[in-house]
């Protein structure tokens, strides 16, 4: 098993139809607003970005983001990560009722040289870290999408 290496998934039951949705997540420079473990984003180009987040622990990521598919018809936007992430991520926006299910997934690799160091005691930690920061980003969106 590579220890430095995550997948994750997770699900955002919104009130929100999805082409609003994705009108907010396709707009990562936005991200700060709402989303309160995204520190920083640095638009380089009209697909690439720098984003930094921090959560619980104390310490940042600092990654590129490349979209690497933006379909907004399927509802899906995915971006490949470089940097203190190697992998991808992908949103998929599905209808829900009258809302949307937002479902995250994300395959990375860790090259963060403290985290690699605390991969295997580590690894439960950086994981509940990461729900953390996932439950945070939806409780934002839930107030953003309400206030457009």
């Amino acid at each position: 098993m590579d220890w430095n290496h995550y997948r994750f998934r997770s699900l955002w039951p919104l009130p929100a139809p999805p082409a609003t949705v994705y009108g907010v997540l396709e707009r990562p420079e936005d991200y700060p607003d709402w989303w309160r473990e995204v520190h920083e984003v640095t638009r380089l180009d009209d697909t690439t970005g720098v984003i930094r987040v921090r959560s619980v622990l104390p310490y940042d990521m600092t990654f590129t983001a490349r979209e690497v598919r933006r379909d907004p018809e399927a509802g899906v936007l995915e971006t490949a990560l470089s940097g203190d992430l190697e992998g991808w991520a992908r949103w998929t926006l599905t209808p829900q009722g009258t809302g949307t299910l937002a479902r995250y997934d994300q395959a990375v690799s860790v090259n963060k040289t403290l985290l690699r160091r605390l991969a295997v005691p580590g690894r439960p930690v950086f994981r509940a870290n990461h729900a953390l920061m996932m439950r945070s980003g939806r409780r934002g969106l839930l107030g953003y999408l309400e206030a457009v």
